[in-house]
């Protein structure tokens, strides 16, 4: 498959893979039966692969230029990156019970947020900064609808989020939530959990660089 067809393709299937796994009684089923971390183990992979396969099929659909390419815009990813990836770090390696993605085995210390202080939603704001960086350095037709897409649906989730959390909390949301925000700037220092995040997404910063080449088919410098 080239062309339109298979970007259509792969966006209908990764649109579907985000809508019908997350929707009762559908995720309740799949959590009963693989577990809470195996149900986000597979739902991480599926997304990943759905993902790849999604930025590939835009890179092979017709090129019609949007916005106008730059070198200095090409080097939005390589800046963003690292940040994006810390913040998909902490987002899985902390317990989260106000969001997605927290895969933590300790119990959420409310005093102490870590990276909610700055956003309740870590992957969804590196999934926002991911795609507004590629989407400056890559304004073809193709790409720019991959990564407004991108940019909008993790925005509205973060609000569909917050309000279905208030409503399964109930009277825990308020104590849980009380140092943590949506999205706030005065939070930044939650960026800085301690050496072995840092190293570790310094680790997956360079791992997606390595492999950007042989898997995306294009380089990540500029």
């Amino acid at each position: 498959m080239t062309g339109w067809f298979e970007f259509s393709a792969a966006l209908t299937l990764f649109l579907i893979s985000h809508v019908i796994p997350v929707r009762p009684p559908v995720r309740p089923w799949l959590v009963g039966r693989f577990g809470l971390r195996g149900y986000i183990l597979g739902y991480s992979v599926v997304s990943l692969g759905l993902l790849i396969w999604l930025i590939v099929a835009a890179g092979r659909a017709p090129y019609l230029a949007v916005i106008p390419p730059h070198e200095v815009l090409r080097w939005g990813p390589v800046i963003v990156m690292p940040l994006v990836c810390l913040l998909a770090v902490l987002g899985l390696s902390m317990a989260n019970p106000l969001s997605f993605g927290g895969m933590g085995k300790g119990p959420f210390d409310p005093d102490r947020p870590g990276v909610l202080a700055l956003t309740r939603h870590p992957l969804l704001l590196a999934m926002i900064l991911w795609a507004l960086a590629h989407l400056l350095a890559n304004g073809d037709l193709a790409h720019v609808i991959l990564f407004t897409l991108f940019v909008l649906f993790p925005v509205l989730s973060m609000r569909l989020i917050d309000r279905r959390k208030q409503r399964l909390l109930g009277a825990e949301w308020p104590v849980l939530a009380k140092n943590t925000a949506c999205l706030s700037v005065r939070g930044i220092g939650g960026l800085w959990p301690g050496l072995w995040p840092a190293l570790v997404a310094a680790g997956v910063f360079g791992t997606l660089l390595g492999l950007h080449a042989p898997v995306i088919g294009v380089s990540p410098l500029p």
